[in-house]
């Protein structure tokens, strides 16, 4: 569905975007995740049209987005981080007004403003002034207005910025549901937002791209996790034991209590600790009441990756 190649932005005396090549499959939920300044809404604006790129090649859907950029727009439902809405017009009116400028007429139009109304959940709020609206309905009439002309790649920036909890949960699940149909790329700072909706995510940093895979294997690639153990004997025997072990990079003493010493052994990068921690637990005899391993967080592999 996406396909960027070599994708460059520059400003007068800097380089916003250097370079970056990625692609997303349709059907896909991608997370473009990345700090503040990274590159992120400057990719995301050069692949809806509204900013021209310096370098590079992008095609949405099989097209050339330069030399077919309006029958690529159609392609495309763009949600800006803030959503620009007349906030004088009522909420029906204002889809109407937009799937008319999309190319929606008659009784399509007709059909298509009262179905993404209703899912979207804004159709009870129809004939409401979207002044008088809160944040989250705001939100969602511009998910709606993104989505009016039937889109096949939606993308969004930020869409649950500055909502309150129930609301983030309320418009993560409509996500989910349009994925089913859509493919969407999703930029946001939110980690659980990606964990609980995304297929894979593409981390940006200083406009170059640090890690393109799924969840899973970015968390393998930073670190095996951590792994907790509580052990009762002689701590530094202990912690020498542990330390020898080949799969683990450091071992961080937590605390001791009636000759019981807890240890936190973070695994090396793409390793699993727990067997070869077990094995060593058996052959010592080593008495044990925790064996608990955590894996790295989709936060660890962003702060790894993004650290200066």
């Amino acid at each position: 569905m996406i396909k960027v190649k070599d994708l460059q932005k520059k400003y007068a005396g800097f380089e916003a975007v250097c370079g970056i090549s990625f692609e997303v499959e349709k059907g896909e939920i991608v997370g473009f995740l990345g700090p503040n300044g990274a590159g992120k809404s400057t990719t995301m604006r050069i692949l809806t049209g509204y900013l021209p790129s310096t370098a590079g090649e992008i095609e949405i859907g099989g097209m050339n987005l330069l030399s077919d950029l309006l029958a690529v727009r159609k392609m495309i439902g763009y949600m800006p981080e803030n959503v620009p809405l007349y906030t004088d017009m009522s909420v029906h009116g204002f889809l109407e007004y937009r799937a008319a400028l999309k190319g929606v007429s008659g009784k399509e139009l007709k059909d298509r403003v009262q179905i993404v109304m209703k899912k979207c959940g804004i159709d009870t709020v129809s004939k409401k002034v979207i002044s008088n609206l809160s944040r989250g309905y705001r939100q969602r009439v511009g998910l709606a207005d993104a989505l009016v002309h039937d889109p096949e790649l939606l993308i969004l920036d930020e869409p649950t910025a500055g909502l309150d909890p129930n609301q983030i949960r309320s418009v993560r699940e409509l996500i989910k549901e349009l994925g089913e149909e859509h493919t969407i790329l999703l930029s946001t700072h939110i980690l659980t937002e990606v964990e609980s909706v995304c297929n894979r995510a593409i981390i940006i940093n200083r406009g170059k791209i640090e890690a393109s895979d799924t969840l899973e294997n970015l968390s393998s690639k930073v670190q095996g996790g951590s792994l907790f153990l509580n052990l009762k004997g002689n701590q530094e025997d202990l912690r020498n034991g542990l330390t020898a072990l080949s799969a683990i990079s450091k071992v961080n003493f937590l605390e001791t209590e009636d000759g019981w010493n807890r240890f936190e052994c973070v695994s090396k990068p793409g390793e699993d600790a727990c067997a070869q921690a077990d094995d060593l637990i058996k052959e010592k005899k080593w008495p044990l009441r925790e064996f608990r391993r955590d894996k790295a967080t989709l936060e660890d592999v962003f702060v790894e990756l993004t650290k200066e």
